[in-house]
């Protein structure tokens, strides 16, 4: 499964788009539609019309890489549907991916431990 590493920034586009589109086109959206850079190790996240499936597409750093990914029982859960893009964490990434509603996942908030102040 490809996941983020921690620290990668994750952007949903959360208008639906074409999903005839391969890199180049997906790329092209990143850059015209969420003004964003492609080629940045940026993971951005797609949606189609219907809710069941949706495409990654991130620069490696040797080339772009798209993952597409169909819920064969049930529907990803997205959000509003509105112009331009939403950050999502990584855990709310993995839940997403996973088919399970990411806005009920939140990070811990862990302090440094008091000897390291």
């Amino acid at each position: 499964m490809l996941i983020p590493t921690q620290g990668v920034r994750i952007l949903i586009a959360t208008r639906p788009v074409d999903f005839r589109k391969g890199h180049d086109g997906l790329a092209a959206l990143v850059q015209n539609m969420l003004r964003e850079a492609p080629f940045t190790g940026t993971v951005f996240v797609f949606r189609s019309k219907r809710a069941d499936r949706l495409k990654l597409l991130f620069w490696d750093g040797t080339g772009l890489v798209m993952a597409y990914k169909r819920l064969e029982a049930s529907s990803f859960v997205w959000p509003a549907v509105r112009d331009g893009a939403m950050t999502l964490n990584r855990a709310q990434f993995e839940a997403l991916f996973a088919g399970l509603d990411w806005r009920k996942v939140r990070p811990l908030e862990v302090k440094a431990p008091a000897w390291a102040e």
